[in-house]
């Protein structure tokens, strides 16, 4: 097994622990699992580009974003020569709708366009840490060992998202809009959804029935 790592900063950073109906739901769909989280990561990746696409003037954010994006692909990567080794398909999947009512929060002017988007991005990296903690020790050595060995970065990625947020913003902003987008986001991770995904909330009692 991986070596441990601490993710204190994250649990203590979060408004909730993810919902063991939720850990119980994943173990009812792993291969849903598997290629939400290939999804997940070409989209962390993709978020990333974005970023360095858009804010061409932010010279640590270029740098930090493109290590970023690479270690994403990487996972990618990963995942789908797991998913390859277990003759697991990889079909479209609809999104889930965590990331996309989290952007809703997004404002539109600048500078707090992009200090919204770095907090979010702050708080999805910290939620995907959070559920591979959660979920690894339920799993199978292979894939118990893989998610463990994914916390380092991604808790790396959470801290980077964050850091970048601080230094393009004021204390006082962050510290304003952070417990905005962390109550939105408990509310997302409490809440319930028909379909599982790997940043899904709860299941519907009659998929728990």
């Amino acid at each position: 097994m991986s070596q441990s790592i601490d993710i204190s900063p994250i649990l203590d950073f979060l408004d909730c622990p993810t919902p063991r109906a939720w850990v119980e739901w994943a173990l009812e769909h792993p291969q849903i699992m598997l290629i939400d989280h290939a999804n997940c990561e070409k989209k962390a990746a993709s978020t990333a580009l974005n970023l360095m696409y858009r804010y061409v003037d932010q010279h640590k954010l270029l740098t930090k974003l493109s290590r970023l994006a690479r270690e994403e692909l990487r996972h990618f990567e990963q995942v789908i020569a797991i998913m390859k080794k277990r003759s697991v398909a990889y079909p479209q999947l609809t999104a889930a709708r965590y990331a996309g009512a989290l952007r809703k929060e997004v404002r539109s002017a600048e500078p707090g366009r992009l200090v919204d988007t770095l907090l979010i991005g702050a708080i999805i990296e910290a939620r995907s840490c959070e559920r591979f903690a959660c979920i690894a020790p339920e799993l199978d050595d292979e894939l118990a060992e893989f998610y463990t060995s994914l916390l380092k970065s991604e808790s790396r990625h959470f801290t980077d998202y964050l850091k970048l947020a601080e230094e393009v913003a004021s204390a006082q902003e962050v510290n304003s809009r952070l417990p905005v987008l962390l109550e939105r986001e408990r509310e997302l991770i409490e809440s319930t959804d028909t379909e599982f995904r790997f940043h899904s909330g709860i299941p519907p009692q009659s998929v728990r029935a």
